[in-house]
C-alpha cells in the first residue's frame, strides 16, 4: 500500500477539458512563450484543432449533435510544441491503474479520457466518453485518487472505483479504455512562428472536410456550416412536438456549455490569434483574431436565440436570422487562416 502526490501542480478553471488541461500540463513543466503562463486560447490554437461537424438523427441520445473541435488536439499540440507523447489504450483495468501509478509514482501528472457522467463531483446526466482530467495523485491506504478538471477550480478527490468506471465506459462518442498519454515535455520549446504555421495548416484541414449529401444529416467543414444553416429550414418539420424545443436546448448547449469555450471554440481561437499575434508581432495575426471574434459573437448569438421563454417557432425564427451570417464569417476566417499558415511557415 501507499501513495503519491505530484507536488506544486497549477491549476485554473478552463473552458475545454482538452485545452484547459494542456495549458496546466504546459505550466507544471515550467514551459511559456512569453513572461507568463500561456493561456489557454494560445494551447487550443497551438493543436490546430478548429473544426465543425453537424449531426441530426436517431441514435444520438439528443435531436442534434454539434462540435467544433477535431478528435487529436493533444497529439497535434504534442507535435507543434515538440511534445514526446504515447497514447496508450487497454481493456486490461489492472494495466490501466498501473499506466497512471507509475507516472505519479515518477513525479509526473497523467492526462486521461474519462467518461464524465461517472465522475461524481459533476453531478451531469449527460454522456461524453472523451473528457479530459489530469490524475495528480493516489493514496491505497483510502482507496481515493486526486484529479484536476477545467470545470472545478480546486482539485477532486475522489475512490478509485470511480475512477476505473469513469476509465472503462463505453459510451459516446468511443469507449474510453482506460486511455492516458505519457509525455515527455522538452527543455525549451521550439520556433513559435514554425509552431502557428503548422497549427494554422491543420485548422483550415479541419474546417476542408468535404460535406456529405444533405440527406444524411451528417455535415462537416466550412460546406457543412452552409448545410447546418440550410438545415435550420427543416427542423419544425423535422422535429416534432417536444423534439424542436430540445433541439433549440442543444443546440444553445453545445455552442456555449459543453466545455467549448464559449461561441464553439471560436473565442479560443481567437484568443490563439490574439496572443501569438502580439508575441510574435504579426498584424495579419491580429487582423484573423478580429474575424474570428466576430465569428465567435456570430456563435453567441445563434445560441443565445434558441432560448427563453417564447414559443419554439418564434425561437428558431430567430435563430435562423442569427445563424444566416456564420457561412461567410466561416470562409474568411478558414481564409485567413490558409493565409497565416503560407506567411508563418519558415
Amino acid at each position: 500500500m501507499g501513495g503519491s502526490m505530484v507536488a506544486g501542480y497549477p491549476h485554473r478553471i478552463g473552458g475545454h477539458c482538452g485545452s484547459g488541461s494542456l495549458r496546466d500540463l504546459l505550466e507544471w513543466a515550467g514551459l511559456s512563450y512569453g513572461d507568463a503562463p500561456m493561456g489557454e486560447g494560445a494551447v487550443f490554437g497551438l493543436g490546430g484543432s478548429l473544426s465543425f461537424s453537424y449531426l441530426r438523427g436517431p441514435g444520438l441520445g439528443t435531436p442534434i449533435y454539434l462540435v467544433g473541435r477535431g478528435a487529436s488536439l493533444t497529439e497535434q499540440f504534442s507535435a507543434n510544441l515538440g511534445i514526446a507523447q504515447e497514447l496508450r489504450s487497454t481493456d486490461d483495468p489492472v494495466l490501466g491503474w498501473e499506466w497512471v501509478r507509475d507516472e505519479l509514482d515518477a513525479g509526473r501528472p497523467v492526462l486521461c479520457w474519462a467518461e464524465m457522467a461517472e465522475l461524481p463531483y459533476l453531478r451531469v446526466k449527460m454522456r461524453m466518453s472523451r473528457h479530459d482530467i489530469v490524475v495528480i495523485g493516489y493514496d491505497d491506504d483510502a482507496g481515493t485518487v486526486v484529479v484536476v478538471d477545467n470545470d472545478r477550480a480546486e482539485p477532486q478527490t475522489i475512490g478509485r472505483d470511480d475512477l476505473a468506471r469513469a476509465r472503462s465506459a463505453v459510451g459516446f462518442p468511443v469507449p474510453t479504455r482506460h486511455t492516458c498519454f505519457r509525455l515527455g515535455f522538452p527543455e525549451a520549446l521550439p520556433d513559435l512562428r514554425a509552431a502557428a504555421a503548422r497549427a494554422c495548416a491543420e485548422a483550415v484541414h479541419g474546417m476542408s472536410d468535404p460535406a456529405p449529401a444533405m440527406g444524411a444529416t451528417a455535415v462537416a467543414g466550412t460546406a457543412g456550416v452552409a448545410a447546418f444553416v440550410a438545415d435550420l429550414d427543416l427542423w419544425a418539420e423535422q422535429l416534432p412536438g417536444d423534439a424542436l424545443d430540445r433541439a433549440l436546448f442543444s443546440l444553445q448547449v453545445f455552442v456555449e456549455k459543453a466545455g467549448t469555450g464559449g461561441s464553439l471554440f471560436r473565442r479560443l481561437q481567437a484568443e490563439f490569434l490574439d496572443e501569438v499575434g502580439g508575441w510574435v508581432g504579426d498584424a495579419m495575426m491580429l487582423e484573423a483574431a478580429e474575424v474570428y471574434q466576430r465569428l465567435a459573437d456570430a456563435w453567441s448569438r445563434t445560441a443565445s436565440a434558441a432560448v427563453g421563454g417564447a414559443p419554439a417557432s418564434d425561437r428558431l425564427a430567430e435563430v435562423r436570422r442569427a445563424a444566416a451570417a456564420l457561412p461567410a464569417l466561416e470562409r474568411e476566417g478558414a481564409d485567413r487562416l490558409a493565409a497565416l499558415a503560407e506567411r508563418l511557415a519558415p
